[in-house]
């Protein structure tokens, strides 16, 4: 295989993960030195603002953590429901941005693979739904509650099925390991979205809204390197145990780093993701002979053909 003998010539460099942990003691300390400097004196009362008109306004309440958001932000988890309406949101305003090909027979096509791939993920409490975007921008999309895109750009690369059940496994794991709810709970926004996500059923929908922003900000600037590292072993897993070649998703990888450094399609994966090349060398640390026993097809001949 190609990419088996990439292996010799590519050196293993070591990555540390972009931390992104809830920091407890910063976190209260920040609060204590806002109240301070807010605070007003104890014989004064508060200031007020005269507009144009003469009017007095009072000054902007300030706005308080309480238990229950910061109890949410260090114990708590999304429901399933709110899952999936997060994600629902997210994907809608992908698909307003970027619609899918118009091409039946290929979303149907891709829908089967990925679905029979995501049967191995564990996951079997969401509804899977799978799409190619009509871009040739060279990436993929995951967001919360089982969906997934693949670009018609990075589709182009593919030479069989296998390199495709290799790029939806990566994003399948996304899902999986619920990574973008992870970096949703630890955002700079948690303090907005604790109160709400602490909430009642019928306030779910004011969830959602509060997520709209932040969803976006992390499908714009992608999630941190040790997620898509742990994407990559597990999207090998789930490909070889629906029976394909493992090795689908290193050789996409390994065409992706054979591209042009300055190649248009590629300016947001590299803005999202780590350098292909950098994924190669991670993959050989951590697989290290594991699946060279594993035998799967590639299926070349049942593969989908766009123009």
């Amino acid at each position: 295989m190609k990419f088996k003998l990439m292996f010799l010539a590519l050196s293993l460099v070591s990555f540390s993960g972009v931390a992104s942990g809830f920091d407890l003691d910063r976190f209260l300390q920040g609060k204590q030195d806002k109240e301070k400097t807010t605070q007003p004196a104890p014989a004064q009362a508060p200031s007020t603002t005269t507009t144009q008109e003469g009017v007095a306004t009072p000054p902007p309440a300030k706005q308080k953590i309480d238990a229950q958001q910061l109890g949410f932000a260090l114990f708590g988890d999304y429901s399933l429901e709110e899952e999936n309406r997060i994600g629902r949101q997210i994907s809608g305003n992908l698909l307003g941005a970027v619609p899918l090909v118009r091409d039946d027979a290929l979303q149907r096509y891709v829908n089967l693979v990925g679905n029979w791939v995501a049967l191995q993920s564990g996951r079997a409490d969401i509804t899977w739904r799978f799409g190619v975007l009509d871009t040739d921008d060279i990436n993929a999309f995951a967001a919360p509650g089982g969906y997934i895109f693949v670009t018609r750009g990075l589709y182009r690369l593919l030479d069989n099925e296998a390199e495709l059940a290799g790029v939806l496994g990566h994003e399948i794991a996304h899902v999986a390991r619920k990574h973008h709810l992870k970096v949703l709970k630890q955002s700079s926004l948690i303090s907005a979205l604790g109160q709400v996500a602490g909430s009642k059923a019928q306030n779910s929908d004011q969830l959602v809204q509060n997520l709209i922003g932040n969803g976006a900000e992390i499908m714009a600037r992608g999630l941190d390197k040790n997620a898509e590292y742990e994407a990559d072993r597990y999207g090998m897993v789930f490909a070889a145990r629906a029976g394909y070649e493992p090795w689908g998703l290193p050789e996409v990888l390994q065409d992706m780093a054979a591209l042009p450094a300055k190649d248009e399609r590629t300016s947001l994966l590299y803005k999202t993701h780590p350098h292909p090349a950098d994924r190669i060398s991670e993959l050989g640390k951590s697989v290290d002979g594991r699946l060279d026993a594993v035998h799967g097809k590639d299926l070349a001949s049942r593969f989908y053909r766009i123009q």
